[in-house]
């Protein structure tokens, strides 16, 4: 009898164990999810603050007599297809394409704002502009904050992921309904913010995220 209860005991405590352990599990995944959405919610903001300066700079530089219409309309409709990619506010997709498609949007809008700047050389007065210079500046800024906030993101996936897969809180990951999720692209302009900054005197192109 006296050997059945320490058996007892022991498997109570092994019971015991186990649940904290996956109590633990659980409870790490989520706090790592969370993490990720909140990351996200800082990616969207700062894109968000982007496609804000938009209109503004749009007005400014159409000001100038016989500036290119082409180019405005490219930059317009380039924040116009920002806003019809569809993902959820705070919470970071879970699919590779649904960031894709969000990343390919936010890349036209780049490309269009570059070739913009570019324009601009052949317009001496914009550079004395005092709006268009401010402008200039908040864009930069934001484009540092991109960068910073997507790299950001990718460690808090990275951390996320890890977890996921990894042995035993993998089991708790199945069982919980935790996947994996997607990465921004690795490419240069993720890790080193791109150089927005107008030169005229030397024009340069704006790598897309």
């Amino acid at each position: 009898m006296k050997r059945l209860w320490v058996v007892l005991i022991g498997m109570g405590l092994l019971a015991l164990i186990f649940l904290l352990g996956a109590v633990g599990s659980y409870n790490g995944l989520a706090t790592s999810a969370q993490g990720v959405d909140q990351q996200w919610a800082q990616v969207q903001n700062v894109y968000q603050r982007r496609a804000d300066l938009v209109p503004n700079l749009v007005a400014t530089v159409s000001g100038a007599a016989h500036f290119e219409q082409s180019t405005l309309v490219a930059v317009t409709e380039a924040r116009a297809s920002v806003g019809k990619v569809t993902v959820n506010p705070g919470t970071a997709p879970n699919d590779a394409a649904t960031l894709q498609q969000f990343e390919q949007a936010q890349g036209n809008l780049s490309n269009a704002l570059s070739r913009l700047l570019v324009v601009v050389e052949k317009y001496p007065d914009l550079k004395s502009n005092e709006n268009f210079l401010n402008l200039q500046a908040q864009l930069e800024g934001s484009e540092n904050r991109i960068a910073v906030e997507r790299e950001k993101f990718n460690h808090a996936v990275q951390d996320y992921n890890s977890r996921v897969v990894r042995f035993p809180t993998l089991i708790m990951a199945r069982l919980g309904g935790f996947a994996t999720k997607p990465y921004f692209s690795a490419a240069p302009s993720a890790a080193t913010p791109p150089p927005v900054q107008f030169d005229f005197g030397n024009p340069t192109t704006v790598p897309a995220h």
